[in-house]
Order: structure tokens, then C-alpha cells, then sequence
């Protein structure tokens, strides 16, 4: 069996990397900062909806006690953002935060295939398997 990358030259295949490196890098730099200005959007809504929180060390002490009532699931993060509640808000943006080294792998899958390497993307495609199988599991109490 021939090797795949044999028809590509050394400049190609280092162009073709270097593309991949470009897009993950970009992918990552989007994916935190999408989900910095969500979460200080979340901020900015909980503050001017909830004035206490700003005027009585109490209330805000209240917002960040261990009991403080935050979405937990999805429906309750999708029901908060329909009422524009801060706290959704912010969760969404950690679910944008959780999301971004996951979408790394997906994209790595493809860019592995561009890159015309099937053993990575074997490798690849079983850390996303196991990193799905996760958050479903973690979902199962």
C-alpha cells in the first residue's frame, strides 16, 4: 500500500498543515471570545434588571450563594433566554466556553482527512466518541 501524502510535495503538505493550524487557531480564538461577550452581556443583564444586586451586598451575596437558582439544563437555559435573564445568559456563554475545545475535535476530524491521515482520523474521531459519550453519561445521575 502506497503512502497517501506520496503525491504531495514537502511545500504542500507544510502549506496544508499550516492551514489547519491557521483554522484551529481561529476556531479557538473565535470560540473564547463569542463566548466572553456572551457571558459579560449576561453580566450587564443581571445587573440592570436586578438593581439590588449593585445597591445591597446581601442580594449579591444571595446571586452567588450555593443555593442560587441557575438554569441546570438546556430547556432551563432556553426558558431564561426567552425571559432575557442574566443567569441564562451567562450559561449560555459556559456552554459556548464547553463547546469550543469540542468543535476543535470536530474540526480536526475534517482537517485530518484534508491533510489525507486516517490513522489521526481514527484517533480523532474516538476522542470526540468518548468526549459525546461524556457529557451524555454526565447527564445520568
Amino acid at each position: 500500500m502506497s503512502d497517501p501524502d506520496s503525491t504531495l510535495t514537502p511545500a504542500e503538505r507544510d502549506h496544508r498543515v499550516r492551514q489547519v493550524e491557521l483554522l484551529i487557531s481561529r476556531l479557538l480564538r473565535i470560540g473564547v471570545l463569542t463566548s466572553l461577550f456572551i457571558i459579560v452581556l449576561g453580566m450587564v443583564l443581571s445587573f440592570t434588571h436586578h438593581l439590588g444586586y449593585r445597591e445591597s451586598a446581601d442580594e449579591l451575596k444571595r446571586l452567588t450563594s450555593d443555593d442560587a437558582e441557575f438554569p441546570h439544563t438546556i430547556p432551563d437555559v432556553w426558558q431564561g433566554l426567552v425571559r432575557f435573564q442574566g443567569r441564562a445568559v451567562v450559561m449560555l456563554g459556559l456552554l459556548a466556553l464547553i463547546a469550543t475545545p469540542v468543535m476543535r475535535v470536530a474540526v480536526s476530524i475534517f482537517a485530518f482527512i484534508y491533510e489525507r491521515d486516517p490513522k489521526f482520523v481514527v484517533i480523532t474521531s474516538l476522542v470526540l466518541a468518548l468526549l459525546l459519550l461524556s457529557f451524555l453519561l454526565g447527564k445520568v445521575e
